[in-house]
């Protein structure tokens, strides 16, 4: 548990245990992005662009949301040094995904709602990292019983945490968190009366209360008023999705009802 590098599958190069399950997260993430438009009979050759542009924004949002860690910018990495090897924030990642994807849109002139093709593939994805997470960071903070992580001194100096204590695994209840979301994703939100491209912003959302919670058995330094920084970022952005969706629900764009079909003909309307 906890290596630092290892073979994947038994064999070839040595690769970084976490960076191996954001590989495979990103792998199933893409093919589950290309089932989906399948299944909705997307075939705009545009689309390729968008993932593009989310990988993209994703990648360099996860390390600059993590760059000025302390006010002193004597105490945090130099600017290259942090966005080639410093700490990335899932967070920031999924806000950097999102804007990229945007800005590709503008690109390539699309202007469709997408949302709804990444959710399930974004879920996965964070399952998939979120493992990889666990078997290489610190779990979480002392549990204060016996049913907790315990991890042996060396895993301990690894991931910085205590030895002999056990300790919240935290990283697990995310992987549920987000197993439960996956399967409310597949077989309901796909297929519910959701308005189009609603269903990643209210899985965003559930996660990003989800994660607030959390927080307080992550372990993460405590930045402000016995907050975390993820936190100080999640009491911004929670009211945000709250007020979309409210937005949305006031004005009867949240939802939307399949009329009975009319000579071969489906009318969708809108309903509140």
């Amino acid at each position: 548990m906890f290596p630092t590098t290892d073979t994947l599958l038994g064999f070839g190069p040595a690769i970084d245990t976490h960076s191996a399950f954001v590989m495979l997260g990103l792998a199933v993430a893409g093919l589950l992005y290309w089932w989906e438009l399948r299944r909705r009979r997307v075939s705009d050759p545009r689309m390729p662009w968008l993932v593009i542009g989310a990988l993209v924004g994703g990648s360099i949002m996860a390390r600059l949301g993590t760059w000025v860690q302390h006010l002193d910018f004597s105490q945090n990495l130099p600017f290259t040094e942090h966005m080639i090897r410093g700490n990335a924030s899932i967070l920031s990642g999924l806000v950097g995904a999102w804007l990229g994807v945007h800005v590709a849109k503008k690109i390539v002139g699309y202007r469709e709602r997408t949302g709804d093709y990444f959710a399930p593939a974004v879920c996965a994805a964070l399952i998939l990292g979120r493992i990889g997470c666990f078997l290489t960071e610190n779990p979480g903070a002392p549990t204060g019983g016996g049913w907790g992580v315990v991890l042996t001194p060396e895993q301990a100096e690894y991931t910085g945490s205590v030895a002999g204590a056990s300790l919240h695994p935290s990283f697990i209840y995310e992987i549920a968190f987000h197993l439960v979301m996956f399967v409310l994703l597949w077989f309901w939100l796909r297929h519910s009366r959701l308005a189009p491209g609603e269903m990643l912003t209210v899985y965003i959302g559930a996660y990003a209360v989800f994660r607030f919670f959390v927080e307080f058995v992550r372990a993460n330094e405590v930045a402000f008023a016995g907050l975390t920084r993820p936190q100080m970022f999640l009491l911004v952005t929670i009211p945000l999705f709250a007020a979309r969706l409210i937005w949305l629900a006031r004005r009867g764009r949240l939802l939307v009802a399949r009329a009975p079909k009319k000579s071969g003909t489906n009318v969708v309307e809108v309903v509140g």
